[in-house]
């Protein structure tokens, strides 16, 4: 079940000073797992992630209504793991470049050891044959945990406003 993001200003903040530097940390979190996975090294995901974990990638609509449907869906590592695996080993695709815009970075709350974090992305997709193309616009709802001196995920919800998506989604978001 997701559980649902404090996602309205609070007083569980730190100080601006340390709620800046918390951001951008987080914010680096964010554009290195982009990175890697524009990069193809999507080998690399897992490792940004505990053991218990919750990765999914959801449509707006299901997200908003509770609905449990995720087009991705990954509950602890071993499944996120899995995915990586499928992908390189049972899977036939065209090959593609994606690039991960990220955008409006913003910690909403820090209580109880866990980070509660938001962004805006931008994905595009651009095949050998075809044009660049915007594949999917979202949004990321991430609750983080501090594992030894580095930012890992905890649930990690990558929302999508797409009306639907175009193509197979491969690769996670």
């Amino acid at each position: 079940m997701i559980e649902r993001l404090k996602t309205m200003m609070s007083g569980d903040l730190p100080e601006p000073t340390e709620l800046r530097t918390l951001t951008e940390e987080v914010r680096s979190l964010y554009e290195e797992v982009g990175w890697y996975l524009d990069d193809d090294q999507v080998e690399r995901f897992p490792e940004f992630f505990i053991e218990d974990c919750t990765y999914q990638v959801v449509s707006r609509e299901n997200f908003s209504e509770n609905l449990p449907q995720a087009t991705i869906y990954c509950d602890g590592i071993a499944m996120v793991r899995d995915r990586v695996i499928a992908l390189r080993q049972t899977q036939v695709y065209v090959p593609r470049l994606w690039r991960h815009f990220i955008s409006g970075v913003r910690v909403t709350t820090v209580a109880a050891g866990e980070i509660h974090a938001c962004a805006n992305f931008l994905i595009t997709e651009a095949m050998s044959d075809k044009d660049p193309t915007v594949f999917m616009v979202g949004q990321y709802l991430s609750i983080l945990v501090r594992t030894d001196g580095h930012l890992k995920f905890r649930q990690h919800l990558a929302i999508y406003d797409n009306h639907h998506v175009r193509r197979s989604l491969i690769v996670p978001i």
